[in-house]
């Protein structure tokens, strides 16, 4: 909904100030316990690594790690959301191995413990743990739930989700808004204030909240993406906004939406390849 990029830490990393918000749509993560302390991976899309960088194996090594579990576990992932699309799969299918581990042993780990192994995966793994609608700042480590008056703005807004052919790496879009220096990020200080102006009047709806840091650099180099972006909004009236780093994109869907008809011009302009797929803010 809201990514502000603030600025570049000494340890490399980003500060940002975010509103993340879950969609009922996702991949599922099946878990059958192995003996012998070791971790597998399958999944049903070929295009999938199955290698020690998969988040969901990171995961794993560092649940057995941290809590010094000698049990092993197989995990079988059936995709539902594309990879290279900014929808935090990877990241929320390692939260869900977390989980599955921890359920799996008998809870070793409480909430809290669980949000730091969180971290240690990915930085925005732990905005994946609260289960709603969250506000997310530093590295994305300091995850805090949304504001119940601010969730009932959010929660069951029916939302079109859409992606081209190509993925666009998170790396490749954070360097990029670093090699453009202070004038790339948006100040803390201007991100908390919109923020603030939103969750402060109850009348704003979702649209207004929407910002995204990368669009930007990622326009510049894709410009197949605000071509479509900008024509779904002049013929259809739709507040569109990229998704994370890219490449997907979503569109807040009003009541009375012509849903086959915006399907019909993303595919116009991106082809038969492109993914598109309708679901609700959880």
């Amino acid at each position: 909904m809201l990514l502000a990029v603030t600025g570049r830490r000494a340890d490399g990393y980003h500060d940002l100030l975010s509103v993340v918000a879950p969609v009922e749509l996702g991949d599922t993560l099946r878990i059958e316990p192995r003996a012998g302390g070791e971790f597998a991976l399958e999944c049903d899309d070929t295009a999938v690594p199955l290698g020690e960088d998969n988040l969901v194996l990171r995961a794993a090594r560092i649940f057995a790690e941290a809590t010094g579990w000698d049990g092993g576990a197989r995990f079988f992932l059936e995709k539902g959301i594309p990879m290279g699309a900014g929808l935090g799969g990877g990241s929320s299918n390692a939260v869900a191995a977390l989980r599955g581990l921890n359920s799996l042993t008998g809870g070793l780990l409480d909430a809290a413990a669980l949000a730091t192994l969180a971290s240690r995966v990915g930085s925005d793994c732990a905005l994946f743990l609260p289960g709603g609608p969250v506000v997310m700042r530093g590295r994305g480590e300091r995850v805090e739930p949304l504001a119940a008056e601010a969730v009932a703005r959010l929660r069951g807004r029916r939302v079109l989700i859409f992606k081209p052919s190509f993925g666009i790496g998170t790396p490749w879009a954070y360097a990029q808004l670093a090699a453009g220096g202070e004038k790339k990020y948006l100040l803390a200080t201007e991100a908390e204030a919109r923020l603030a102006a939103w969750l402060d009047d109850a009348k704003q709806p979702a649209e207004v909240l929407l910002f995204n840091s990368f669009e930007q650099p990622v326009f510049l180099k894709f410009p197949a993406l605000p071509v479509l972006l900008e024509a779904l909004g002049t013929e259809f009236g739709l507040a569109v906004r990229m998704s994370g780093s890219g490449s997907a994109c979503f569109a807040l869907l009003p009541a009375d939406a012509a849903v086959e008809a915006v399907r019909a011009r993303i595919r116009e302009a991106w082809g038969a390849a492109a993914w598109v797929a309708e679901t609700r803010i959880s």
